[in-house]
């Protein structure tokens, strides 16, 4: 399996698998905070309670203004029970919603990002240069249907590795540096040829053609990612 499409598929399950546990992680925070929240809560029938040990502790009250008093009281604690029912009610149905909310939120930012690096991988695989042209009298470079316009030191060392690439050759910096000043190899330094290879990149502009295009192979040195037969230097 190629790297691109491993790296993709690596992604894809380290995604479902945060996507996973941020679900159960949301879930279980709400459940304690609900489960904490209704716990706490009074209970819907208390003041019911209350009401019927006021009944009971004061059984010999016969004014019907006390007695009127003690039913309105009775009625009170019915409303309470009713208005605490409703509230248990209505804070259930913010917590199913806050929970669908960070869910989602969570779900969207997930994708995001899978997205974000599918996409990348795709456009990382999806570059292939069919052909390359070096335009050095007009300092530009045709990579397939891009045009991109240099500066003449980036065109030259665009050419110079063009040119080693026909020939199968790998050049380091310092031979680079050797081949565009016309110094001695063993004058140039090795920092000198880098330089120019960023430079050449940061003129290309785009950093994903440049990194892709203009390859650094560890102990050896530069080279185009390109076919012998898609160059062309004019």
């Amino acid at each position: 399996m190629p790297d691109h499409i491993s790296s993709v598929t690596e992604g894809l399950r380290t995604g479902s698998r945060a996507l996973v546990w941020g679900v159960a992680a949301i879930g279980v925070i709400l459940a304690l905070a609900g489960a904490l929240l209704f716990v706490t809560l009074p209970d819907a029938d208390a003041f019911n309670r209350q009401v019927e040990q006021i009944f009971v502790a004061n059984d010999a009250l016969t004014n019907p203004t006390q007695l009127r008093l003690l039913e309105v009281l009775a009625q009170s604690g019915t409303a309470f029970t009713e208005v605490l029912t409703s509230y248990r009610m209505i804070i259930f149905i913010l917590l199913v919603f806050a929970s669908a909310l960070m869910i989602a939120a969570l779900v969207l930012l997930l994708t995001v990002v899978s997205q974000n690096r599918r996409m990348s991988e795709i456009r990382r695989a999806g570059i292939e240069v069919q052909s390359l042209r070096i335009l050095r009298a007009e300092n530009a470079v045709m990579l397939n249907d891009m045009v991109f316009t240099l500066t003449p030191a980036a065109i030259e060392t665009l050419a110079v590795l063009a040119e080693a690439r026909m020939d199968d050759d790998t050049l380091t910096g310092a031979q680079i540096e050797s081949m565009i000043s016309g110094k001695p190899e063993a004058e140039c330094e090795e920092a000198a040829g880098a330089t120019r290879i960023k430079r050449l990149r940061d003129a290309m502009g785009n950093a994903l053609v440049s990194e892709l295009l203009v390859r650094n192979i560890s102990r050896k040195g530069y080279t185009l990612a390109v076919a012998k037969d898609a160059l062309r230097v004019d």
